[in-house]
């Protein structure tokens, strides 16, 4: 039986203040506060009413040029009864995004916080080892020195020339 969104509202009642519920073809999402993340996402996973013990992943989205440009989003499933929430943290933080780690509630948030933060520049503040996940270390702009990051709205379509070397054409082709 799958947990109803009321199971859940009463779960994170205590900890945070006020969670917007948007549902959406079939999917249920919380929007909480960057303060709470840490602390919701606990509960969640060991309340008895809830066990939401497995995290999905963490993604970003970039909403360019609207005032909270950034929302973290976290998916968690819950085993025994086979249900699937989604997570939404609006950052404030225009160009420099911070949210808290999850590092320490669930060991998995190691890996996708470094594939967010690679891709969007979000910071996790207290992951333990914040680095680039698939873009070199030294991937910033050619004439800025400013980082790169890939997946948001402002990164050129085509690339940035000269940021990557590129292999050689071959003569075959």
């Amino acid at each position: 039986m799958a947990l109803t969104k009321e199971t859940i509202l009463q779960v994170l009642a205590p900890i945070c203040g006020t969670v917007e519920v948007v549902e959406y073809r079939g999917e249920t999402t919380f929007m909480i506060d960057k303060g709470d993340i840490v602390e919701a996402a606990r509960e969640l996973q060991t309340n008895p009413r809830t066990k939401f013990e497995m995290l999905i992943d963490i993604t970003a989205v970039d909403y360019f040029r609207r005032k909270n440009r950034f929302e973290t989003v976290y998916v968690l499933f819950a085993l025994e009864t086979a249900t699937r929430i989604i997570l939404k943290v609006p950052l404030d933080d225009y160009d420099e995004p911070h949210c808290p780690t999850l590092t320490g509630v669930y060991e998995a948030a190691n890996w996708y916080e470094r594939e967010a933060y690679d891709m969007y520049g979000i910071i996790f503040d207290g992951h333990p080892d914040l680095r680039r996940f698939y873009m070199p270390e030294d991937f910033v702009d050619p004439d800025t020195a400013e980082p790169l990051y890939p997946l948001r709205k402002d990164f050129p379509l085509m690339g940035i020339p000269g940021s990557l070397p590129l292999p050689e054409k071959s003569p075959q082709y």
